[in-house]
């Protein structure tokens, strides 16, 4: 009849109709007490109490759902009609709360036609925190630049909840990194926060990021050094927004206090200190730097191997499909059509049968066929158990053996958690912070790689863990532990493949500090737009910043309308001198005209008959950087420069460079310019020092200064080192 929780769903970014808010009120806050209660509620009124006197009463009004309360991903608008549909909403006002002080509330419905049936929740108690100088004590590691007097601990009745300090900027110093991010290169003048969360499509107007991380690298000034706020907890950062010259950092204090890690030195020696405390990444294989094909609607045998003879007819390369809709899409272990005996042992490829007339037929025979064409394939993945609708069959074993043995991510009272976001909700969440269930998860998944013969998972959708109080059963909670859970993920899943003699490919959008270890990464969903173009490109710059070395996005986007042949070709143009490049579509419910984002379809739908022979073009150079990619790659993991990386890895002294942000170079021979303006025929770039070659036409370029380069549609501007030209020129002939 009504429902209150003190800290709502645990979303970061919004709060709930039957929460308080704020969740963690700090000294001299006022709370609003909000409830939602059944339509045949009449009046609710909140018992309040301080200290243990005696209550007083506050009376409580139906409120409309707050504009903020999505269930997340963006998805504001369902979450809207949900709560107009649902059951009310109402709230209270209460008194400033002083720190020092315990109160207590609870609340109390009434209903029906006479009024007499009342509902009364349990006592919940809440003290408001302050800050002062004590209250714990800051590590600090390296060279203290912490500014004196700007430590602070917010503490409360239960305990600390966070520690503040400052740092100082020096005039000239850049700040790039906290993760991937989309906004920004350099983060100086902006307030932002590190938590994993999946924000679908727009990333780069809300600030938020599937991978973020505790760490900054600060270039300029007098010299260059980084940060990393050692823990898995939140943070905030104000890069001199509100007080110019002053780096504010902010940080929930969950199990061991939060040491600051400070290193000195240029941006490679930075990062590779940063990367020595949370892991080294791991080299793949150069087969990664082949073009990736995938279309969310490729759910066929037949429609996978008649893309892949599309791409062999039309002569465009290509190294990886990613195959999505493979699965039941219960169990996403199975091939669906399958037919099999539901157990809790893990399945091998005999225990399955393929009907001739199902969807899938052949898996090994496909992935044989594929392999024979040189092509690689993985299998997407979701690390949920979904429990809507009522699981049936294997998903039903899989959940029940779950829930009896622990294995799954629980509530504060033991309860199993329930995925709170949009996406799968109420699904169950295998607690993979545990060696047990990382092996009993991938366990079931073990015939794919071993027996079919799948080359690498798609690890999509790790941002599920919501809840400051989750459990987890290395001992963290909700605080500290859900920011760690895809780095789990993929960690599992890479063990898996190398378990079977495979190298660890991995595809993943969501990760932490920690994830530099495991496999390759994707920029997330975003839809077919320029703005989403130029956002992309300043998450690869970002997230390579940070020491992901195999990272791509969808081309051009992967959802909406089709991109234009110009937006298409130009992204592209640009992906063809990224560390991976791959194209992706959206499920589109099979409507026509389709939404794939294939060559031959974006040529179609847009009527240019460039894009076949330009698109064909690029494949063809990508076949032929492979080497040179997997030879920068090896570089990068053995402590060198990342593959991708803006100019301030190379130039760390010129200021120049950051008046063209979205530069960067491709290993250390290339200097690679993106186009992310519709209509332009030329780009306005930088130069650094050094003597450059254009990799089209051979001419000398000087560097030290801004010049503009010719840009047409077949030839994205890339200068190439001087020195390294003579064993670069073959791969750029035509």
């Amino acid at each position: 009849m009504i429902r209150h929780r003190p800290t709502g769903s645990g979303h970061p970014y919004a709060t709930t109709e039957d929460q308080r808010v704020p969740a963690f009120p700090v000294d001299g806050d006022a709370l609003e007490l909000r409830v939602r209660a059944a339509p045949s509620v009449r009046s609710v009124v909140c018992e309040w109490a301080v200290d243990g006197g005696p209550p007083v009463v506050l009376d409580l009004a139906p409120v409309r759902a707050e504009a903020g309360a999505d269930s997340g991903g963006g998805h504001l608008a369902a979450a809207q009609a949900r709560a107009a549909r649902g059951p009310g909403s109402w709230a209270a006002r209460t008194p400033p709360l002083r720190a020092g002080h315990r109160y207590s509330y609870r609340f109390r419905a009434t209903s029906g036609d006479d009024g007499r049936t009342t509902r009364t929740t349990r006592w919940f108690e809440v003290t408001a925190a302050a800050w002062s100088e004590s209250g714990g004590t800051l590590t600090v590691e390296g060279t203290d630049r912490v500014i004196p007097g700007s430590v602070a601990w917010l503490a409360g009745g239960e305990g600390v909840r966070r520690v503040r300090f400052e740092l100082a900027l020096a005039e000239g110093e850049h700040v790039v990194g906290f993760g991937e991010r989309y906004d920004a290169v350099d983060q100086r003048g902006r307030a932002l926060d590190a938590v994993v969360f999946e924000q679908y499509k727009g990333q780069g107007g809300h600030g938020r990021t599937y991978l973020p991380m505790p760490f900054a690298l600060v270039v300029g000034g007098e010299g260059s050094w980084g940060l990393h706020v050692a823990t898995s907890a939140r943070t905030w950062y104000d890069v001199g927004a509100s007080t110019p010259g002053r780096l504010r950092v902010e940080a929930e204090v969950q199990g061991p206090e939060p040491a600051l890690r400070l290193y000195d030195g240029d941006p490679v020696k930075v990062l590779g200190a940063f990367l020595a405390d949370v892991g080294l990444p791991s080299e793949l294989p150069p087969w990664v730097f082949r073009l990736w094909a995938s279309g969310n609607e490729w759910n066929t045998q037949e429609r996978v191997l008649a893309e892949m003879d599309r791409h062999r007819d039309l002569d465009i390369p290509l190294g990886a499909v990613v195959i999505e809709a493979w699965s039941d899409e219960s169990t996403f272990t199975a091939f669906r059509g399958a037919r099999y005996e539901p157990g809790e042992e893990p399945h091998r490829l005999a225990d399955f049968r393929f009907p001739a007339d199902g969807p899938w037929p052949d898996p090994k025979g496909m992935v044989d066929e594929l392999h024979a064409r040189d092509v690689k394939v993985l299998l997407w993945q979701i690390p949920l158990m979904k429990m809507r609708p009522h699981p049936s069959g294997q998903a039903a074993v899989d959940a029940a053996a779950a829930l009896r043995r622990g294995l799954v991510v629980r509530e504060a009272d033991g309860r199993p958690y329930r995925n709170r976001g949009w996406w799968f909700p109420l699904a169950l969440m295998p607690d993979l912070s545990s060696a047990e269930v990382r092996d009993w998860w991938t366990a079931r998944r073990r015939y794919l790689a071993e027996e079919v013969g799948v080359d690498g998972f798609k690890t999509d959708g790790g941002e599920h863990a919501w809840g400051h109080d989750l459990r987890y059963a290395d001992g963290r909670r909700g605080a500290d532990g859900n920011g760690l859970f895809p780095v789990h993920y993929a960690r599992a899943f890479g063990d898996l493949l190398r378990s079977c003699g495979k190298a660890p490919v991995t595809f993943s959008r969501a990760g932490f500090a920690g994830s530099q270890p495991h496999g390759a990464f994707w920029a997330g969903d975003e839809d077919s737009t320029w703005e989403a173009y130029r956002s992309s490109v300043i998450a690869g710059i970002t997230a390579s910043a940070c020491g992901i070395v195999y990272w791509g996005w969808d081309l051009a986007g992967f959802s909406g309308e089709v991109p234009s042949a110009e937006l298409y070709l130009r992204a592209a143009g640009t992906s063809t001198f990224m560390p991976i490049m791959q194209y992706h579509s959206e499920f589109n419910h099979h409507r026509s005209p389709s939404r794939d984002r294939t060559p031959w379809n974006i040529a179609e739908r847009s009527g240019d008959e460039r894009v076949l022979p330009v698109f064909r073009r690029f494949a063809h150079l990508r076949e032929r950087l492979v080497p040179y990619l997997a030879e920068q790659a090896r570089v990068a993991v053995a402590g060198g420069p990342p593959l991708m990386r803006g100019l301030f890895f190379d130039h760390p002294a010129d200021p120049l460079i950051w008046r063209y942000p979205l530069q960067y170079k491709l290993g250390d021979a290339l200097l690679v310019v993106p186009v992310v303006e519709p209509g332009a025929t030329e780009v306005r770039a930088y130069v650094p020092a050094g003597e450059w070659v254009d990799v089209w036409t051979g001419a000398p370029v000087s560097g030290s200064r801004e010049l503009t380069l010719p840009a047409p549609i077949d030839r994205p501007p890339v200068l190439c080192a001087a020195a390294d030209w003579p064993r670069l020129s073959p791969v750029f002939a035509t």
